[in-house]
């Protein structure tokens, strides 16, 4: 069994970007090679800015890397929560933000030749008890009527020409739920982004960061460059260099298995049309055939951080629990198990814009589990604010709150007590 991201393994090897001579300095540096600043950087660098990102480690190797391959629209609040948050007009444009996002990923893929699997395989959201099938009927109601999204209910009966398990109450599909094979499409977009000119370093983290007449002082493991403008790019990734951040994330740890080849008539069997699976689960799960019919199972399963450990222990509960909703995998060879970490903001939504009191230094964070499509679409959006366009940033104005737990630095101790009620709430059926 492989301790590494199935995504990551299965792409193409990519080039030795480490070790490589530092500039005295950049319009940009990016921090993070993640999606997130992988795309700020392809579209700050066709925009003719001079762009350097550093990576502390390999592009993707954090939550990019290390995520089920779903790219879905929909927000990470309830459509209702989002128009009582920020009223109609202000929660349908960052509702079409997050729908635009999944184009964007598939706009790229195209534009840049990226071969990384993308296909509208849709979405279906099940329901683990009867009332979430009956909320579901109403977000239906609620998303054509006010989001001008159209979306398929489907009863338990019908539900069982998509999915080979009588486990759910019921599902919603959403056609435009698109499928990738994420590691393909990160170091894609890392060749994509040195193509527009950018300079990426791997194995050079950003160790400090100070404000200069005229913009920052980034140090790194390999020497300083001078900024004008700074993208801090690491979501839940984010180390103490950058301590404002710290503040404002808590990262929860998700981990995913995934079997032996299962065979064409096998995984057909699990998954008949291919769609992405998502459960209603306070701990949920999130599935899906990858595209040599394996099936990829995740989920929180243990409220601990991922190391080699505890990812062996979440795959053990993994497993388990897949053989509970699909009876006709027990016993199915595991061939990949990992963990990483995912950054959620406290109101449960994402921030991006400049930081307080730092202007200049940008940030996109806290995509509670909808990284990898608006990861994309919001380094498009702060490469467009770095050149004075801050109309493009959907999630302006939202402030990025504090963590309100006193003395919180980013370490969330609480988070095995949530972990426990949460799960606790799962089992009253």
């Amino acid at each position: 069994m492989k301790q590494i991201p199935y995504w990551l393994d299965t792409a193409p090897a990519l080039p030795d970007r480490s070790g490589k001579d530092l500039p005295d300095e950049a319009d940009v540096v990016v921090i993070g090679g993640g999606l997130t600043g992988l795309s700020t950087a392809y579209h700050a660098a066709r925009k003719g800015a001079r762009v350097v990102l550093v990576e502390k480690d390999k592009v993707g190797s954090g939550a990019s890397g290390r995520n089920g391959s779903h790219c879905n629209p929909g927000i990470t609040i309830s459509p209702t929560e989002a128009r009582k948050r920020y009223g109609m007009e202000r929660a349908r444009e960052i509702y079409d933000a997050f729908r635009d996002a999944v184009d964007l990923v598939e706009e790229l893929a195209v534009k840049e030749k990226i071969d990384c699997d993308f296909h509208r395989a849709g979405r279906l959201g099940v329901a683990f008890k009867p009332q979430h099938f009956d909320a579901m009927r109403a977000k239906q109601r609620d998303l054509a009527e006010n989001y001008g999204h159209d979306t398929v209910l489907l009863t338990k009966n019908e539900l069982r020409a998509e999915l080979g398990s009588d486990y759910y109450h019921g599902a919603l599909l959403d056609p435009l739920g698109a499928a990738l094979h994420v590691g393909k499409f990160v170091h894609g977009l890392a060749e994509a982004a040195e193509r527009a000119g950018a300079d990426i370093h791997e194995r050079n983290a950003a160790t400090g960061l100070t404000r200069t007449r005229g913009g920052f002082l980034v140090e790194t493991m390999h020497g300083p460059i001078r900024a004008k403008q700074v993208m801090a790019a690491t979501d839940a990734y984010t180390d103490k260099a950058l301590p404002w951040f710290r503040k404002r994330l808590i990262n929860v740890g998700s981990f995913i298995i995934v079997t032996e080849p299962l065979g064409e008539a096998r995984a057909r069997e699990i998954i008949p049309n291919g769609r992405l699976v998502v459960d209603s689960k306070n701990v949920g799960h999130y599935i899906r055939l990858t595209p040599d019919n394996r099936l990829a199972f995740g989920g929180r399963a243990r409220f601990a951080p991922s190391d080699p450990a505890s990812d062996v222990k979440s795959g053990d509960v993994l497993k388990r629990e897949m053989a509970e909703i699909f009876p006709q995998l027990a016993g199915v060879r595991v061939d990949y198990v990992w963990g990483g970490m995912v950054g959620f903001s406290w109101d449960r939504i994402p921030h991006a814009g400049e930081a307080e009191g730092a202007k200049g230094l940008y940030y996109s964070m806290g995509y509670c589990g909808h990284g990898v499509q608006m990861a994309t679409y919001m380094g498009r959006a702060v490469a467009e604010m770095m050149d004075g366009k801050p109309e493009a940033n959907p999630l302006r104005d939202l402030g990025f709150p504090k963590v309100p737990v006193p003395f919180y630095n980013g370490t969330a101790w609480f988070l095995p007590f949530g972990g426990a009620y949460y799960k606790a709430k799962d089992r009253l059926r």
